[in-house]
């Protein structure tokens, strides 16, 4: 049996990465930071690039920092990555926040929390439309580049459903398949190829 050996090349789907598109991490990417990730850009420039994984919960709850959500129905709060990460950022739909920084067709970050608070508390489907996050993920001017072309990521696009959804378990996995068979196929690999 002749067995294929380029299904195991990891190559480069070749999408250039830009605000609003997602990284996702190569399947022998180890570490619990980026392992099985995946990654929203909220900024790519000659300066740098800003993300904020979306596919990991912390063991906290948005709740549990913010006062004012104390009572109301527990808020998954995620690990946006090593940075910053006594730093709250919070992705939305709230086209009406001021100071939010569009990311993508009707995806927002930040703005003026105290209107956030608010929306939250009076607005029945509010959290359905909002995630919160401890710390983002930097790159230096050149350092995501050199990645990509490295090959530990690949660049698509997702909607906004997708990115805002807490069903987080295969995620990854998703994320791969929609890019086609080749890379469905890594997302089959074993985390520990030893332990397979």
């Amino acid at each position: 049996m002749n067995i294929n050996s380029d299904i195991f090349k990891i190559e480069t789907n070749n999408v250039l990465p830009s605000r609003g598109k997602i990284l996702i991490s190569e399947p022998f990417l180890r570490g619990t930071t980026f392992g099985r990730s995946v990654i929203l850009l909220i900024d790519h420039t000659n300066e740098g690039s800003m993300g904020l994984i979306i596919n990991k919960r912390l063991p906290l709850l948005t709740n549990d920092i913010i006062k004012e959500f104390k009572y109301i129905d527990d808020i998954p709060l995620y690990k946006g990555g090593p940075v910053a990460t006594d730093t709250l950022f919070y992705l939305h739909t709230f086209s009406e926040i001021s100071g939010a920084l569009t990311i993508g067709k009707g995806l927002y970050l930040n703005g003026d929390f105290d209107e956030v608070k608010k929306y939250i508390l009076q607005e029945n489907n509010a959290l359905a439309n909002i995630r919160f996050f401890l710390g983002y993920s930097g790159w230096d001017s050149e350092q995501l580049g050199n990645e990509i072309k490295e090959n530990t990521w690949l660049v698509s696009e997702e909607e906004n459903d997708y990115l805002l959804n807490t069903n987080i378990k295969g995620m990854w996995k998703q994320a791969l398949e929609k890019l086609g068979s080749k890379y469905e196929t890594w997302s089959r690999f074993p985390q520990v190829p030893t332990l397979n």
